[in-house]
């Protein structure tokens, strides 16, 4: 399962100030389909910016939270939701039936939302641009590195190679994946034909499995993998800040 209704994301082990202004806006995609997203800006930039991508929940209270904690590591970010086509700009807590909606959900639909979310992003600064996601936003995190978005890197918690689908030859930034060993909605064999489809196109990728950890580790309450969250922290601030440089911006 994903993250329970009341959990809440840990903080980055390594933070450069505070949140300088949050808050949620509405973003119209080419297509005209208006999405809700949440914004947070951090008070000592670091010179990267982060488009969030949700699990199946879409802008849940959770990611919320997680933007804030990204802006307080100096991280310009965006969170948008998946379910503005089919569900409006109401809320997304644990009353929203995602059920219903996240089986409309077409990769056309993330691609275009994201490309507006990451013209948004573009418009308050020039930063190298990160996609980051989790479980169902994980998958597509590392699809948007074929969308043509100019991403200088894309990261993904626990996703789902079936969401990726055959993009491996399309890809154009650098991936990072962050799993869990008993992750019980993606098997490692699935893991290994991923992995190999992009060892054959000749792909930039970092894989580390959490062993023993279970899907949707990334979580304040799970206090058995309180180190896991600090090395997922870690080797996201890294791969960010290795790829960011020199990246446009």
């Amino acid at each position: 399962m994903c993250h329970p209704t009341d959990s809440r994301p840990p903080a980055a082990p390594v933070t450069t100030g505070s949140v300088a202004e949050e808050g949620r806006l509405e973003i119209t995609a080419a297509d005209g389909n208006r999405f809700g997203a949440f914004r947070a800006a951090p008070t000592a930039p670091n010179g990267r910016s982060v488009l969030l991508l949700p699990d199946r929940r879409g802008l849940h209270p959770f990611y919320e939270d997680l933007a804030r904690r990204f802006a307080e590591a100096g991280f310009r970010t965006l969170v948008l939701d998946f379910y503005g086509r089919t569900a409006g700009l109401g809320s997304r807590d644990s009353a929203f039936d995602w059920a219903t909606h996240m089986p409309l959900l077409e990769p056309a639909h993330v691609e275009a939302d994201s490309a507006a979310a990451v013209a948004k992003l573009r418009e308050w600064s020039n930063d190298p641009v990160f996609s980051v996601g989790f479980c169902l936003g994980g998958s597509y995190s590392w699809r948007l590195a074929s969308a043509g978005l100019d991403l200088a890197g894309a990261v993904g918690f626990y996703g789902v190679p079936r969401f990726f689908g055959d993009r491996a030859e399309q890809l154009s930034a650098p991936l990072l994946m962050l799993l869990a060993g008993e992750d019980v909605v993606t098997t490692t064999d699935e893991f290994e034909a991923f992995t190999n489809g992009l060892d054959r196109a000749g792909k930039e990728h970092e894989m580390h499995v959490y062993e023993g950890a279970p899907h949707s580790f990334f979580d304040d309450a799970f206090a058995d993998w309180q180190d896991a969250c600090t090395d997922a922290w870690h080797r996201l601030l890294d791969f960010t800040a290795r790829h960011g440089r020199g990246a446009a911006g």
